[in-house]
């Protein structure tokens, strides 16, 4: 794969933690592809390279996620600028979006944004996310939404983003998708596993044509704790490993 598209391998380029960073980027958008989560070549994940130049890494436009390598990650600036102009261009719009959360949310690592048809089935409804199912109350205690205003190309667009996420870890953009934040690209990726399977159930359970017993709102407030020790405070650092090692079995090309 990554011989036919003629990418150059960045490993010996870049540091070493940036090498291990455009590892871990490129197995979520793999990870994305195998769960049937991505869109064409359309979406986004980003990820904050460390230091103090603000640059993080995002997807070249143009290639599908299951092609998505280490090296074919482009590295840009906060305002959308390749430091690599030998790079594929990225998306204008997957950049208005996560650059204006990178740009106001320190601990936002790694953004990752999902159109998946479970996903903007529950962005379409108007109560949003419901209290269905145990895997909605993850989401449910860190969320928020964010009204459609057309494709995410407006600058102004950003600071309305930025003042809807607040400090939410799950956000869904209404008749748009799913969005999740994370301090590691494994805790958003874990974020968004969780998102995804609860609007899955909430679907599957809406069309099921019987009466509903949603979960007490007081439970909904004890989450947080609950989601600390079912992890035992690793966060999606816990599943991770795992993830690495399913996608080493199918095909071990992200990590060129």
């Amino acid at each position: 794969m990554s011989s036919q598209l003629a990418i150059p391998s960045k490993k010996h380029s870049v540091s070493d933690d940036e090498w291990q960073l455009r590892v871990d980027l490129a197995a979520a958008y793999r990870l994305i592809a195998l769960y049937g989560w991505d869109d064409l070549i359309f979406t986004h994940i980003s990820a904050r390279i460390p230091g103090d130049d603000h640059h993080f890494l995002i997807n070249p436009y143009g290639m599908m996620f299951e092609e998505i390598t280490a090296s074919s990650l482009v590295r840009v600036d906060q305002e959308g600028n390749k430091i690599n102009p030998d790079d594929v261009d990225i998306n204008p719009a997957g950049f208005t979006i996560h650059s204006a959360i990178h740009a106001v949310r320190v601990d936002a690592n790694c953004v990752m944004h999902t159109h998946t048809t479970a996903g903007v089935a529950v962005s379409a409804q108007k109560n949003g996310l419901l209290p269905l199912s145990q895997q909605s109350l993850f989401p449910l205690a860190s969320l928020a939404y964010h009204d459609y205003e057309g494709v995410a190309l407006r600058e102004d667009e950003k600071a309305r983003l930025q003042n809807d996420l607040g400090a939410a870890n799950a956000m869904i953009l209404r008749n748009h998708g799913l969005l999740t934040v994370g301090n590691s690209i494994a805790d958003a990726f874990l974020a968004m596993y969780i998102l995804q399977r609860a609007c899955e159930i909430q679907i599957g359970a809406l069309s099921g044509n019987r009466e509903l017993t949603p979960i007490p709102g007081g439970i909904v407030d004890t989450i947080k704790q609950q989601a600390a020790q079912v992890t035992k405070g690793l966060g999606g650092k816990l599943a991770w490993p795992g993830l690495l090692r399913k996608l080493d079995r199918n095909d071990t090309s992200f990590r060129d």
